[in-house]
């Protein structure tokens, strides 16, 4: 009986010690990425983003997002409806990551409308009908002028646009950012400057009320 009972308490605490570590280690994590962030701050917020929301608004939201990836069409509207319970106090920024396969080239059309004034229409679009043009976890760019082609856009105009030097321009730019932020994964959230301690949707809420309460201190 005694030795049972020092084979539990050695148990225990290596259970205990276990957890401590894993405690410690994602602690670890989430400062080099708090660093990482810091002494990068000018290439997580570029001027060429499209911004939803008002511009002036304190708290800021960036997204790196992948139009393929299945958590990030989850996410939209989730956001979207955070910005609507908080009028004019947060602003979204959305950053291309086109990480799954085929992807870079249906980003191109998302940032081509942008020529048409239909960045926001386009990108529905695409989250609405993805089953339809992502087979595989493989972006099928050739399936999305069909849930496209009830938009207001001038198709043509719109491949076109996909080609030229300014859309290839922005969609390098961000690449080359998510690298340097090491964003491996999508959707990956900063909330002014400060990235999420771990993926979920609580954990992105909790750091906009965060930010949102500590600019609402003294006004």
């Amino acid at each position: 009986m005694k030795q049972k009972n020092i084979f539990i308490a050695a148990a225990v605490l290596l259970l205990g010690v276990f957890g401590l570590g894993a405690v410690l280690y994602k602690n670890h994590q989430a400062q080099q990425a708090a660093q990482l962030v810091a002494q990068n701050r000018a290439v997580l917020e570029r001027a060429h983003a499209h911004t939803f929301g008002n511009p002036n608004a304190a708290v800021h939201i960036v997204e790196f997002f992948d139009p393929a990836c299945e958590t990030c069409r989850d996410f939209y509207p989730l956001v979207k409806k955070m910005m609507a319970a908080n009028p004019g106090k947060i602003k979204l920024s959305m950053r291309y990551a086109p990480l799954h396969k085929g992807s870079d080239e249906v980003v191109k059309a998302i940032e081509a409308s942008r020529k048409q004034g239909m960045f926001q229409p386009t990108l529905e679009a695409l989250f609405a009908s993805q089953g339809h043009w992502v087979l595989n976890h493989a972006s099928q760019v050739q399936l999305i002028w069909d849930p496209l082609s009830g938009l207001p856009l001038d198709l043509r105009r719109l491949q076109t646009d996909m080609n030229s030097p300014e859309v290839s321009q922005v969609i390098a730019q961000d690449m080359a950012d998510a690298k340097t932020l090491h964003v491996t994964m999508t959707p990956e959230y900063f909330v002014n400057g400060k990235p999420l301690p771990s993926f979920g949707y609580e954990e992105l809420k909790k750091l906009v009320d965060d930010a949102l309460i500590e600019n609402s201190v003294g006004k």
